[in-house]
């Protein structure tokens, strides 16, 4: 028996001694389960105050099974589980929400300096040229010195004005296409796409000679451009939350994305070689005195100063993209929500096209000096804009030292949302959220610049966007075109729908198609 017992016992030894390294793997696996279940739901590892709340991950993989597509939707049902403030992870990375205007002005007030850092996907940071943009720098002197230059140089009031002459073409190229199409379905998106991008390639580089592509060719270009940018900005990117195994690019989204920016690196490079070449033939005294300069002139001045006011050639097709991409990308969206808002109620459309009939008169077209007294249609965009933020998350924040929110700690480095989407549907702040109804702005009277946080589409503080006076002009001056020129409907059979599609951008799940009809009697307004 003693013999059996030994040998037994030797036997245990043998396997347990053959399977060591297979124990050792089994036992540390448990180990880093223990320590991830310990950090992730402990308080601050100073002792100090505690992480937000937030559900329970995984290990490893954080929440990562658990999300869904509509992030927005998903945020604002966990804000009512675990409170205005909480986090979860993807992978081993801290994302926190906030979801209350009082929260969000520790963010983009109190602590705006701290908060004013982007933490960039691999897809943002290859679009910008490794984050040379004013929209997903870091806040460093070179953010700075770029965003200084849109503000001052390329945005100002006197360039603003000077550059109007751009926007009154376009718009009115756009109404005598649709004009020629009355009676026909139109692709709202497409129209009010093609209008914006070849406003803004006017802007920016309208003297250049060499302008390929063209026409309806760019826009419809720029459009496929931009909207696989957009998407691919807003996948969920395994390399991000994964970064040891970025090498693999498992979804194809750098490859994907390297694609699109060649795309549009053509075009810019192609502009500006042009341009240089252009201004070498001129003299400084001819270039200073040739009349209006677009956008690009501007800035290829500013390149070689060394004045503090200075950019480089990379910065210069950084801002370009920019501009391309998000000025396209948020007026067109606007402009599809708000043209299925006011279709679907008959009233709001009654009283919209009585206002422009008064302002502008049905024997006029509309002029951006008519702009500044549309307040009902003014009001309608804010509706819109409040319904169906465009960017419902804004741009991500990323806090440059520990700090302090809503009495929990904040971790550098994590990634800071805001959900302004649901701070705009917030019972507490808002009557009856869910309706669109466009005379809540007529008292209350919320501007674009974030100076109340019950309603701030473009962000607010250091981080807003920068576009908005250009923003402000072109989607109220093509839906006031729009809405004055024609009439609309649905195609026969066809039903409103409102349903969304969460990305970077809040975009209609269906594309607006509408049928226009002639509403103005004087056929020469129309040519």
């Amino acid at each position: 028996m003693a013999q059996l017992n030994n040998y037994h016992g030797s036997r245990w030894w043998e396997v347990m001694n053959n399977n060591k390294d297979e124990l050792t793997l089994a036992i540390s696996a448990m180990i880093l389960i223990a320590l991830w279940y310990r950090w992730t739901s402990s308080s601050s590892s100073n002792g100090g105050p505690p992480l937000p709340p937030g559900p329970r991950s995984l290990p490893i993989v954080g929440h990562l099974p658990f999300l869904g597509r509509d992030l927005h939707k998903q945020f604002l049902n966990m804000a009512h589980s675990y409170g205005p403030i909480f986090k979860f992870y993807l992978g081993s990375k801290l994302h926190v929400v906030i979801s209350t205007p009082e929260l969000a002005k520790v963010v983009v007030r109190d602590k705006d300096e701290i908060f004013a850092n982007r933490n960039s996907t691999i897809a943002a940071l290859i679009i910008t040229y490794g984050g040379q943009d004013i929209a997903f720098s870091d806040n460093n002197s070179d953010w700075r010195n770029l965003r200084k230059i849109f503000v001052h140089e390329v945005l100002s009031n006197k360039n603003l004005e000077a550059s109007s002459c751009f926007r009154r073409d376009e718009v009115r190229k756009t109404i005598k296409n649709v004009y020629t199409k009355i009676g026909t379905s139109i692709n709202i998106s497409e129209i009010a796409f093609s209008t914006e991008a070849n406003v803004l390639k006017s802007m920016v580089w309208g003297n250049t000679s060499a302008q390929k592509p063209k026409g309806s060719h760019f826009g419809a270009e720029m459009q496929m451009v931009s909207a696989n940018i957009v998407e691919l900005m807003g996948q969920l990117n395994v390399s991000d939350i994964f970064p040891s195994l970025a090498w693999l690019d498992l979804q194809g989204v750098e490859r994907n994305m390297k694609e699109q920016l060649r795309l549009l690196d053509q075009i810019f490079t192609t502009i500006i070689d042009d341009r240089i070449e252009s201004n070498s033939k001129k003299s400084k005294y001819a270039i200073r005195n040739e009349g209006k300069k677009d956008l690009l002139q501007v800035l290829l001045e500013l390149m070689d100063q060394n004045d503090g006011i200075s950019i480089n050639r990379t910065q210069i097709k950084a801002l370009i993209q920019d501009i391309m991409v998000a000025g396209t990308e948020t007026t067109t969206t606007l402009i599809e929500w708000a043209m299925a808002e006011i279709m679907q109620n008959d009233d709001i459309m009654k009283k919209v096209q009585q206002e422009l009939e008064e302002i502008v008169g049905l024997d006029n077209i509309v002029e951006e000096s008519h702009l500044p007294k549309l307040q009902y249609l003014d009001a309608a965009i804010k509706e819109t804009f409040r319904l169906h933020t465009v960017v419902p998350l804004i741009l991500p924040r990323s806090p440059s030292q520990d700090c302090m929110v809503g009495g929990y700690t904040i971790p550098k480095g994590c990634t800071v949302f805001l959900n302004v989407w649901a701070i705009h549907r917030d019972p507490r702040y808002w009557e009856n959220p869910l309706k669109f109804n466009p005379e809540r702005f007529l008292t209350n009277k919320c501007d674009f610049n974030g100076s109340n946080l019950k309603f701030f589409p473009f962000g607010s503080g250091r981080r807003s966007c920068p576009g908005i006076p250009l923003a402000e002009k072109m989607q109220m001056y093509i839906l006031a075109s729009l809405l004055h020129s024609f009439d609309w409907s649905l195609p026969e059979g066809e039903e409103h729908d409102l349903s969304e599609n969460f990305s970077l951008t809040l975009k209609k799940r269906e594309p607006l198609i509408a049928i226009p009809s002639q509403r103005l009697s004087n056929v020469s307004l129309y040519v």
